[in-house]
């Protein structure tokens, strides 16, 4: 526990600055990039904290975050109310840049009203489950201790979600109570302090808040069958030094590391991530990143991955706008890098004439047009490899009778196909002012990935409207992120099994608050 108590005008005069003097050069820049991790400021607003106490912790919080870099992959701050009723002043991913986050601290308004700290509580509490646990969580708290109510609970429960919880008291509150509501160690956590001297925990407190979501990690961004992307927190610059990457495979039961597992690479100082290409599939690898500089020594970072299973195109096909005279097929997954071509051929089932369409490796659908009403046909999608081989896949589907103007696929032996499950879910969430991280759920037998469609940013080279680009991803994939969206872009994701496409969900791109997480 820290006890602050500083008496003298001097002292308090010398050590205190305020908002429009502090800049963020002041910080040493070690500290601008250090860290990834959400914290949310609860913040008591109620009739018991004076106005002029208020307006003393608003500047002290926007000292103490200033020397954050904010955003998705950095650290995300939100800002709840404590009042009767509890307010959202701003939500994790509302402020991405100092400038915002300075601003929007400095319009927060007092609410006054009763201390409903446990409603409040219960708010933080969904606020930060939603954020998820890969990044570190903290809840800062901001109290006078003046009757803060049945928290214990309330705090064990975030406690147990694996939120850090840190308290500044600027009254005498009950000690027993806000030592309970800490996790340890107390000592770096609980700061008791009188209001005209908060300035002077400043830099305790930061450091507390640094070592809990302080960023040592390599991890892995990306993964394909023959591809890992490794991203890691900078720590050098292009003159202080350079990374040493190394990684190898690791030998197990039925894996084959071959000759020359050890691969050795070196990276500029500057660098924060690394494609690894030509991997093996279903293939554990170990891989470590060692800063070197004559400045400071650093730890090395390690990450272990296993490639995902190869994946031949196609590996999916499926069927829509079906009407009497037409029936689009699509396939999946884009390997242009492995695929030369493509060929397409469908004919009418028992005896009718085979067509063929030839198409590019980066085309993954297309219309087949002229076709008879009410017929059941045979549609084959073949590809031709890089390394000669030649892989196929097949579905039946009918087109509708001409008199009927329902879509009514048909399978295999003839009969309707039966409903398909939807997708489950589908959210976004804003990274930047033209990208959204899309993420979704499905479920059912038979699930082999999922279509994403959305409506790329329009080229600063073309007048013309852009066409909506797709991509495919297999089942374990439940997230895609999308950048360079068309202003109110839709982003959509079906669910694809082995006999058809099922019902996808679309929303649209718009930048939201987290206030309806408790609305």
């Amino acid at each position: 526990m820290h006890l602050f108590f500083f008496f003298g005008v001097f002292l308090c005069s010398t050590l205190q600055r305020s908002d429009s003097d502090a800049q963020i050069g002041d910080t040493p820049g070690t500290v601008l990039n250090c860290c990834e991790g959400d914290i949310l400021l609860l913040l008591d607003s109620s009739g018991s904290v004076a106005n002029y106490e208020f307006s003393r912790l608003l500047p002290f919080l926007a000292e103490l975050l200033r020397p954050f870099s904010l955003g998705r992959g950095h650290v995300r701050v939100g800002l709840l109310q404590v009042g009767t009723r509890p307010n959202l002043e701003f939500g994790l991913n509302e402020h991405s840049s100092q400038s915002a986050l300075q601003e929007a601290l400095r319009s927060t308004r007092q609410l006054h009203g009763d201390t409903n700290t446990e409603a409040a509580l219960a708010v933080a509490r969904r606020l930060l489950a939603g954020a998820g646990a890969e990044v570190p969580r903290i809840l800062l708290w901001l109290t006078d201790g003046v009757q803060p109510g049945d928290v214990d609970g309330p705090m064990a429960e975030l406690k147990a979600q694996g939120v850090s919880v840190l308290v500044v008291s600027t009254g005498h509150g009950n000690y027993q109570v806000l030592q309970r509501a800490v996790t340890p160690p107390v000592a770096d956590h609980l700061y008791f302090v009188d209001i005209d001297d908060i300035s002077i925990i400043t830099e305790d407190l930061r450091d507390a808040i640094i070592d809990i979501i302080r960023a040592e990690r390599l991890r892995v961004v990306h993964l394909s069958s023959h591809d890992a992307v490794l991203q890691w927190r900078p720590v050098l610059s292009a003159d202080s030094g350079f990374y040493e990457l190394q990684y190898s495979c690791v030998p197990s039961s039925g894996v084959d590391c071959g000759e020359g597992r050890q691969h050795r690479r070196t990276l500029p100082g500057d660098s924060s991530w690394a494609e690894l290409k030509n991997l093996q599939p279903e293939t554990t690898y170990s891989a470590t990143l060692r800063p070197e500089s004559n400045q400071e020594l650093f730890s090395a970072l390690s990450v272990t991955f296993t490639t995902h299973p190869d994946v031949l195109s196609p590996a999916v096909v499926s069927v829509s706008d079906s009407g009497p005279h037409q029936l689009r097929v699509s396939w999946g997954p884009l390997q242009p890098a492995r695929v030369q071509s493509y060929r397409v051929e469908y004919g009418a089932i028992p005896s009718g004439p085979v067509s063929t369409v030839a198409l590019h490796s980066h085309q993954n659908s297309t219309l087949l047009s002229g076709l008879q009403p009410d017929t059941q046909y045979l549609i084959t999608v073949g590809a031709l490899h890089a390394s000669g081989r030649e892989t196929a896949m097949s579905v039946r589907a009918c087109t509708q009778q001409a008199i009927s103007p329902s879509f009514l696929p048909m399978f295999v032996d003839g009969s309707p196909a039966a409903a398909l499950p939807a997708l489950a879910d589908l959210q976004l969430t804003p990274t930047d002012l033209h990208g959204v991280q899309a993420e979704w759920s499905g479920h059912g037998e038979g699930l082999r990935g999922y279509w994403v469609s959305w409506e790329p940013e329009i080229s600063s080279t073309s007048s013309s409207k852009p066409s909506a680009s797709s991509a495919y991803l297999p089942a374990n994939l439940l997230s895609m992120q999308l950048t360079q969206l068309v202003p109110d872009s839709r982003v959509c994701v079906s669910p694809v099994y082995s006999s058809g496409r099922g019902e996808g969900l679309c929303c649209t791109v718009e930048r939201h608050t987290d206030s309806s997480l408790w609305d």
